[in-house]
């Protein structure tokens, strides 16, 4: 008896363990709920420092409500400055979705911001252009739309992302748009109103030329693909050091399911390859989730749906990917949005949450997914456990767009997530909530990246931490990631127990690595790109790796690039 009662004890410990995540939403200023326009579209931020001192900001896009631009304080509380920001040009749109780059190279991080429609009066889709806002460096913005030629891109848009396709250093911009031609409202989505649009739109493949302006090649690149797009996330899934195009179809089972768009640079072209791999996914696909869930090198994907998400992982080059998400323990039934992989505990594999809500109006509260890891501590053989019962995330609001990053810079990270405002009578609240992480246990790491040659945010670049055997690896994140959002670009690590570091090996877009040992834990470290006349060549690399890095370095899987190392 004594022993049964020990085993009960023991299995139910987590159920009074410290949660996780605490809502401090009223407490540290946020106060947001975006507001539809038609049916169930919209919901997207951007956690980004726009102003340089160092602390991740927020912008929210509000739909027929105003959108938001929350500096920080450097203590995790907001204020909103958007009055004051030069944004207000932005109040005249429907606005969507959201991401964040420095566009020119001037030091400074812009925005881009999808939209359906101007206000006041509707129109037949398509009916906006999308905004692009430089940063004028003294804590406002300027509307850059027409002198960087993207005034007559008139659209129905919902995610944008940045990478650099040309890998030339100035990040260009992936569009999702969902709709070339509807007339009448969207009030009420159903399948039959959605599918009776029978033109679906391409979406923009935005080329910077040279952070002057932008030009729209997505014919040039060899892309004739329609669909309901919900955007597409800049990823190198086959580990060429060039960015690939993770497309996000909509209704995909009845008009184009989603792609895998393989970049091959250094000519201009894409070739869909998402048959082959088994990625062709015919779903509602709202949003991709990208991390190497095993720890085996690879980039695996989870791609959010209505009823039942699916993990994707990856098998190896070439191979198709597999569908993991029953054995991986993720199969349960919602209507889910954002998603984003974190190691929120600092344990030393990732999590996921995921951002569930029914289409508005008619909707049914569901609540958020939390999959905590709990694969006995084996990165290569994950199990996940929905705890978001156990760790604050008990929401039944109307989610959508969903960001990770370290608010108050303790080093742990902390959840936004966008909530709709109820069209209809609705049993719960449905605001925006902001989750801060109060119960992340354990070392941890964050870098920033500064390019030279490459984006100077990394974005697109990969970083892998090697611990005690185990390698670590993160990709920096350029927007359209969980659904239509972007996260910080400062990559976490998780450690653990661990407190020595054996390498970091930093692969930026184009192929350049840079190599670093004997850092320190619980920082934030910044890499800067070593310039390329620095960058030591192979044959050079096989000396050093005969003379204590070789287990290093050919633990790497790359086709191409150069190598610096340093200390």
């Amino acid at each position: 008896m004594l022993s049964k009662l020990f085993i009960l004890c023991f299995l139910s410990a987590p159920l009074f363990a410290q949660p996780l995540f605490k809502d401090v939403t009223q407490e540290v200023g946020v106060n947001h709920q975006f507001r539809v326009f038609e049916g169930m579209f919209g919901g997207g931020a951007c956690a980004f420092d726009y102003d340089n001192d160092g602390d991740q900001d927020l912008f929210i896009t509000g739909g027929m409500n105003d959108d938001v631009l929350y500096r920080n304080n450097g203590k995790g509380q907001f204020a909103n400055v958007y009055e004051k920001s030069g944004l207000s040009v932005t109040r005249g749109f429907v606005t969507q979705g959201v991401a964040a780059a420095d566009v020119n190279r001037d030091g400074w991080v812009d925005l881009f911001v999808t939209t359906i429609t101007t206000k006041g009066k509707k129109q037949p889709i398509p009916r906006a252009r999308n905004l692009l806002l430089l940063n004028n460096g003294n804590g406002t913005f300027r509307d850059a739309t027409q002198a960087y030629g993207l005034d007559q891109l008139i659209a129905f848009s919902t995610g944008a992302s940045f990478g650099d396709v040309n890998a030339d250093g100035y990040p260009d911009l992936y569009v999702g748009n969902y709709f070339n031609a509807f007339t009448g409202n969207l009030t009420y989505i159903n399948d039959a109103t959605i599918v009776s649009a029978t033109q679906t739109a391409k979406g923009y493949l935005l080329i910077n030329k040279g952070g002057k302006r932008f030009e729209d090649l997505y014919d040039d690149y060899g892309l004739t693909h329609k669909g309901f797009g919900f955007g597409a996330i800049f990823t190198d899934y086959d580990n060429d050091a060039d960015q690939d195009l993770m497309v996000n179809h909509d209704f995909g089972y009845k008009r184009t399911p989603n792609l895998l768009l393989q970049n091959q640079f250094s000519d201009r072209e894409f070739r869909d390859v998402a048959p082959e791999l088994k990625l062709d996914l015919p779903i509602n696909s709202m949003g991709t989730a990208v991390a190497d869930v095993n720890n085996d090198g690879l980039l695996d994907y989870y791609f959010t749906n209505i009823r039942f998400n699916r993990m994707m992982v990856s098998q190896g080059p070439g191979k198709p990917y597999l569908d993991k998400t029953r054995e991986m323990g993720m199969t349960w039934i919602g209507i889910s949005w954002g998603a984003n992989f974190a190691d929120f505990d600092h344990d030393g594999d990732l999590d996921l949450f995921v951002a569930n809500g029914d289409l508005n109006p008619n909707c049914v509260p569901m609540a958020d997914f939390y999959f905590e890891n709990v694969g006995n501590r084996n990165p290569a053989q994950p199990q996940f456990q929905d705890n978001a019962h156990l760790h604050g995330l008990k929401d039944y609001g109307i989610g959508r767009g969903s960001v990770t990053f370290d608010a108050d810079n303790d080093g742990d990270l902390d959840l936004l997530v966008v909530n709709q405002k109820p069209v209809l009578d609705y049993p719960v609240p449905s605001v925006t909530h902001f989750y801060r992480n109060d119960g992340a246990k354990g070392n941890w790491l964050k870098i920033a990246l500064k390019g030279l040659q490459a984006e100077s945010h990394g974005i697109g670049s990969r970083i892998e931490v090697v611990v005690g055997g185990r390698r670590m690896l993160r990709e920096i994140d350029g927007g359209a990631s969980s659904h239509i959002s972007q996260n910080s670009t400062i990559a976490h690590f998780g450690l653990g127990n661990t407190a020595v570091i054996d390498s970091i090996i930093v692969t930026w877009t184009g192929g350049k690595r840079q190599i670093l040992t004997k850092q320190k834990i619980n920082t934030l470290l910044t890499i800067s790109e070593i310039p390329e006349e620095s960058a030591i060549n192979w044959s050079l690399l096989a000396v050093v790796g005969l003379l204590g890095g070789l287990s290093v370095f050919m633990a790497m899987r790359y086709r191409h690039g150069r190598v610096v190392r340093h200390s």
